[in-house]
């Protein structure tokens, strides 16, 4: 049954929301970041996979150095992110310079970190860095000022409490309720700034480190200088409300390499393994629905460039970079640059991919039947990106979708995006046979004629509205289950090649006796005022209601709004013919 809700209390609340003020955002446009950093998801390499615990100044410049000389740069990929063990470390933990925060290891990098960041800038790239939340033991035990201020290190600092760290350790939490904690995180941003940081991984987060989130989140916008923030690692779910309002891209499960080199704590190759990389369907789709422009689920880096040694065959590499662009991943390769294989450099550079990656829209599985699975998202332009793959490590698959699973029916032109070539028009649905670990990653472009559905846990609702499963036989993945009360509302961006009278039909249920009568307005006009909406017979009866709409070329926004206080039916989907 339909569950009750209060929308608001009083008329002044009923007024609100009349008005349209309490409207919750799509699900995959979950409220971000407001920084105006990543509008696309970052690309470039990070020295974590293959340098390790390493890292060294004439190694990260030979790493940009090859980022250019190989094309890569000139495909988007612009970072050069120096991640742990650049710090300098005694028996107590963290050396510190005078206000407290990590001293460089000269030995590895004699030029220091601002040199190196110029460096890495006159290349036309971005350079990234790295920090863990907390206050070292040493800053502590010296008491070091904080810079700017009359505190001192122990008066913010809990040392009842150690802060994960996976190098010096010996890091206490902050109290952040003690004057000076905000302001000894933004020395820290100053100095990075002052550096010449675009791009900060702050690792070993967890929701006790929420505070610390928020610090360095208002710390980084006061640091005068544009620095895209990024959390790691294995953030739980839960909070990931509050990771996309802080951050611009976080990480949905541990590090996907396997520690499994034949070097010093399993460094070396290979870099990974297909287990590592297959773990991270179910988290994309469970996290997909927080993606979006400003912020990006991180599966971790790229393992792509140095052919089969990384641990992964080349049609299992394919698959690697085919869900990392339907997910919108960033695309943060981890592998040596110096020695990029001709069949890898080829993936890499694959403008096709990169464009799945970037188009900003994070994909939803639609087929989840181990080893096969379907991926599928709608770009801005109207056209479908369809990605099949075969998960298993033995036997073929033969892998099929409708076209009405993907969003549309009637039929597509499909053009093979690894290759670029053309599959001719397909109608109906969509069929192949993959190899173990192999992928086929397609763009649909519906023909004239065809329907294209609009689901309802797609667009914008009012708040209180949540996304339910419980009643069966919807499309998609749920149903929007609104508040009851006038007012309530979902409202649908739909995309019209040319202006024209549409055709379009709502899907909805309603397992009461009492009508649930909506109005159905375009671009801000009632198109049909009151239109009813009558019980179904049960909430698991979908019923369709169809009416001819005026849309104008591009995108139009489409609203339907409770009338009565009984609120809305609840809603599935809307098709365009």
């Amino acid at each position: 049954m339909k569950r009750l809700r209060t929308l608001l209390t009083g008329a002044l609340g009923l007024a609100l929301a009349t008005a349209g003020f309490l409207m919750a955002p799509p699900q995959q446009e979950a409220a971000a970041s407001d920084n105006g950093l990543s509008v696309r998801p970052a690309m470039g390499w990070s020295s974590w996979s293959f340098v390790r615990r390493w890292p060294t100044e004439a190694k990260m410049k030979a790493q940009a150095d090859a980022l250019v000389s190989s094309g890569l740069k000139d495909h988007g990929y612009v970072y050069i992110n120096l991640d742990d063990f650049y710090q300098k470390c005694d028996s107590n933990g963290f050396v510190v310079d005078q206000y407290g925060r990590w001293a460089v290891d000269e030995a590895k990098f004699p030029s220091g970190i601002k040199a190196l960041a110029d460096y890495i800038h006159s290349k036309g790239l971005k350079f990234g860095f790295y920090v863990t939340p907390g206050i070292a033991k040493n800053a502590v035990t010296r008491n070091t000022p904080i810079e700017g201020t009359s505190y001192r290190a122990k008066d913010i600092a809990d040392t009842s409490r150690q802060e994960k760290n996976y190098n010096c350790k010996n890091m206490y939490y902050i109290d952040y309720s003690k004057p000076g904690s905000q302001e000894f995180v933004n020395s820290w941003a100053r100095q990075f700034a002052s550096w010449g940081v675009d791009y900060l991984k702050i690792d070993g987060v967890g929701s006790h480190d929420i505070p610390d989130v928020r610090a360095w989140d208002k710390a980084l916008r006061a640091s005068g200088r544009p620095i895209n923030y990024a959390l790691s690692n294995n953030l739980a779910i839960a909070d990931a409300p509050t990771w996309r309002q802080l951050a611009n891209s976080w990480r949905t499960q541990g590090d996907v390499e396997c520690y499994c080199g034949s070097g010093p704590n399993g460094s070396g190759f290979p870099l990974t393994t297909w287990d590592k990389v297959t773990s991270r369907f179910t988290s994309a789709a469970n996290w997909q629905q927080y993606a979006g422009p400003g912020g990006w689920n991180d599966l971790d880096s790229l393992e792509i460039g140095n052919g089969d040694q990384v641990g992964l065959t080349a049609d299992q590499r394919r698959s690697h970079m085919t869900l990392w662009a339907m997910a919108a991943s960033p695309l943060l390769l981890g592998t040596d640059l110096t020695a990029l294989t001709a069949t890898d450099k080829a993936m890499l550079t694959n403008d096709r991919l990169i464009a799945v990656n970037q188009d900003g829209v994070a994909a939803k599985r639609i087929v989840n039947s181990s080893p096969k699975q379907v991926w599928s998202k709608r770009e801005a332009g109207g056209d479908y990106i369809v990605a099949l793959f075969n998960t298993g490590t033995s036997g073929n698959q033969t892998v099929s979708v409708n076209w009405s699973q993907v969003g549309f029916s009637g039929a597509a032109a499909v053009t093979d995006l690894w290759s670029g070539q053309s599959g001719g028009t397909v109608n109906g649905s969509y069929s192949v046979t993959l190899r173990p670990g192999e992928t086929r990653l397609i763009r649909a472009t519906p023909q004239s004629g065809t329907t294209v559905r609009y689901e309802a846990e797609n667009a914008s609702y009012i708040a209180g509205s949540t996304v339910d499963t419980d009643h069966g036989g919807f499309s998609g993945t749920g149903f929007v289950n609104t508040p009851n009360a006038a007012g309530a509302y979902v409202e649908w961006t739909v995309e019209s090649a040319t202006a024209r009278d549409a055709a379009l039909t709502i899907r909805y249920a309603n397992g009461t006796t009492a009508g649930r009568p909506m109005d159905v307005s375009v671009n801000g006009t009632v198109v049909s005022a009151g239109r009813a909406f009558n019980g179904t017979g049960a909430w698991t009866t979908w019923a369709d209601s169809s009416l001819t709409v005026p849309l104008k070329a591009g995108a139009n926004t489409v609203r339907v709004t409770a009338t009565t206080a009984n609120g809305a039916p609840n809603l599935d989907c809307i098709d365009r013919g």
